[in-house]
């Protein structure tokens, strides 16, 4: 079972604190600037919400957000939020079991695509295709978003242009591998110039694009 969390929303459409992620989700979607974050206690959260967002909250007050990054084994990582990206996440019956993704505006939650359900597949392969989805469609845009996501192992993978995975090829993950071996061939014949950068869940709540089945 499932630890209970317990969410703070510090700047959202009702502020407060709430007892399931679809309640936090409701008071941030669609809110531009909206700040919580998840808590293991109720007295943890609780509190965090008395003592406000900052130093709490993973951005520093006022002005445009810094884009100051650092590298840590090898992943590079964001201090504070680029709003002006692209976040990324899977959702998942199952692991392995259907699998679908999603991008979408990182200051807005407007989705921007949507993928799925694909019919067998693992969550790191779902995050990956949503990397490599987000990255084909700014090269398309001419952009050079950032785009988030809270996969090491996509990351990894990115680097490395090949997933490694123990999913077997077989009639049931025919659709997905498919997909891999169609975003693997991308990245071997196009370059980019976008950071992919780790969404820090702990100092910023849930990505974005999460699909709330926790």
């Amino acid at each position: 079972m499932a630890k209970q969390k317990y969410y703070v929303v510090w700047e959202g459409k009702q502020p407060g604190v709430y007892n399931t992620w679809t309640a936090c989700k409701a008071q941030t979607d669609q809110y531009t600037g909206a700040k919580y974050k998840s808590y293991e206690s109720k007295e943890a959260a609780e509190a965090a919400y008395r003592a406000g967002w900052k130093g709490n909250w993973g951005s520093s007050a006022g002005g445009a957000p810094k884009s100051k990054t650092s590298r840590s084994a090898g992943m590079e990582t964001s201090e504070e939020i680029d709003y002006d990206s692209i976040s990324v996440d899977v959702g998942t019956r199952g692991n392995p079991g259907p699998v679908e993704y999603k991008g979408v505006d990182t200051r807005t939650g407007e989705v921007i695509f949507s993928v799925g359900p694909i019919s067998k597949g693992t969550n790191n392969l779902g995050e990956f295709l949503a990397i490599v989805h987000a990255l084909a469609y700014l090269q398309k845009e001419g952009s050079n978003k950032t785009v988030y996501t809270d996969s090491v192992n996509a990351m990894k993978w990115l680097k490395q242009k090949k997933v490694a995975t123990t999913l077997p090829r077989d009639h049931s993950t025919e659709e997905i591998w498919l997909m891999i071996d169609r975003a693997e061939q991308w990245l071997r014949t196009n370059t980019y110039t976008n950071k992919v950068l780790k969404w820090q869940t702990k100092q910023w709540g849930e990505i974005k694009a999460d699909y709330g089945r926790k």
